[in-house]
């Protein structure tokens, strides 16, 4: 998966007037091709955008600065591209507008246009500490069981992979020995990991985050194995969301799910973090939030 064009370039014009054309969509279906599972599985649950370098002018030509969340549906036919919208978000730093709501508005008509869907758009203030509580921007720990240590008591070396292995989701060795297992009764498990590690398609940069599953399954958890699994994503060239599907389709396909929810809390870059979440069934998406990375 490769991008080309402005948005790979080293150098960059930032816009300094409204520039609406900025904005560059990517198809879903260029990652989800790659996945090759059905794609209605994967269109159940949302990207929040968080951006944190929110400005405008005011009437009076007064800097306004916000921190900004933006909830892009995953059954939209397209993402927008990072760079593109921080050069959009740019373009309107010195544009003046009569209220909050003129800017909240103005940015989700031209999200929703960029990724043919509604993209909610929400403005928080600084100082708002009872709405940044409640909009989930204050620092929040991920729910269940950290598995980074799910290999500290083997020897083994784990190796770099090209590309996302779902073979160690079943390591049949690892299985029989029993090893970081989790009873094989059918229930919930919930855990996370700190060491999702990929790369932008666009620029080649890594891009780190903290994935949590919550997973109902009738099929044993072996953590080490998903360990190993989160850890051959780190050479890959892959979108935030596409991982994120990846992962998804990977675990249903394994463990065949009754319930699934996997989400991602990427950490910032050109004061954006992008944190896709799919759920089997809507009821199971979460609140949006921010983690200590972030």
């Amino acid at each position: 998966m490769s991008i080309h064009g402005i948005l790979g370039e080293q150098t960059t014009d930032y816009p300094t007037e409204y520039s609406p054309e900025t904005l560059y969509p990517i198809a879903r279906s260029m990652g989800r091709d790659v996945i090759g599972w059905q794609d209605d599985k994967l269109t159940v649950g949302v990207d929040w955008w968080q951006a944190f370098e929110m400005s405008w002018l005011n009437t009076q030509g007064i800097s306004q600065v916000a921190i900004a969340r933006f909830a892009i549906p995953a059954s939209s036919p397209f993402i927008v591209e990072s760079k593109s919208l921080k050069l959009y978000l740019n373009s309107i730093n010195f544009t003046e507008f009569a209220s909050w709501a003129e800017v909240q508005a103005l940015i989700a008509k031209d999200l929703s246009a960029c990724v043919q869907a509604e993209v909610n758009v929400e403005l928080f203030g600084l100082d708002d500490e009872q709405g940044n509580e409640q909009s989930g921007l204050l620092i929040a720990q991920p729910e269940g069981v950290c598995i980074d240590d799910a290999l500290a008591n083997s020897d083994e070396k784990v190796a770099l992979c090209e590309h996302p292995d779902a073979s160690l989701l079943s390591d049949n060795e690892a299985e029989t020995s029993g090893e970081s297992m989790i009873s094989d009764s059918t229930q919930p498990y919930t855990f996370y990991s700190n060491l999702l590690r990929s790369n932008c398609p666009v620029t080649n940069q890594p891009d780190w985050g903290t994935l949590a599953v919550s997973i109902t399954t009738d099929k044993p958890v072996n953590t080490a194995n998903i360990l190993r699994y989160i850890l051959s994503f780190r050479q890959h060239n892959g979108f935030h969301e596409q991982c994120v599907e990846q992962i998804f389709a990977d675990l249903s396909r394994y463990y065949e799910p009754s319930t699934l929810l996997v989400r991602a809390w990427y950490t910032r870059r050109g004061g954006i973090d992008i944190n896709p979440c799919r759920v089997s069934d809507i009821n199971l998406l979460p609140q949006p939030s921010r983690l200590i990375r972030q």
